[in-house]
């Protein structure tokens, strides 16, 4: 079992910036995978970003150039800076921990809402 916290999201303005955590405890094994999904109201839950343990990171094309994803393997944990903020960004922000048999894990979601 993994437990995922998330901290961070909240409130700011168009053209501002958040800072997503997630600290990840647990049965925890190497060459897991964490991101960060997101879900808008009346839109199905996407991806934002992933990291693997080795660091290759992967963006869906809404936020490349204005988010970064970086993870920390010793601490297990994962975080997503999110730059030039615009109101579509606005959602619950899960993340997420894949293990390498493709066991799933959610965080219980954090609000991000960006004003325009």
């Amino acid at each position: 079992q993994v437990y995922l916290v998330e901290s961070g999201g909240g409130l700011a303005q168009a053209g501002g910036s958040l800072t997503l955590s997630c600290d990840a405890t647990g049965y925890i094994i190497s060459d897991y995978v964490m991101g960060w999904y997101r879900q808008a109201p009346g839109k199905e839950r996407e991806l934002v970003a992933a990291i693997t343990t080795g660091g290759n990171a992967d963006y869906s094309d809404s936020v490349k150039g204005r988010f970064t994803i970086s993870n920390d393997n010793r601490r297990n944990t994962a975080a997503l800076q999110m730059n030039s903020l615009k109101p579509e960004d606005t959602g619950v922000y899960f993340c997420n921990f894949r293990t390498p048999n493709q066991l799933e894990y959610w965080g219980q979601g954090t609000q991000v809402t960006v004003s325009s």
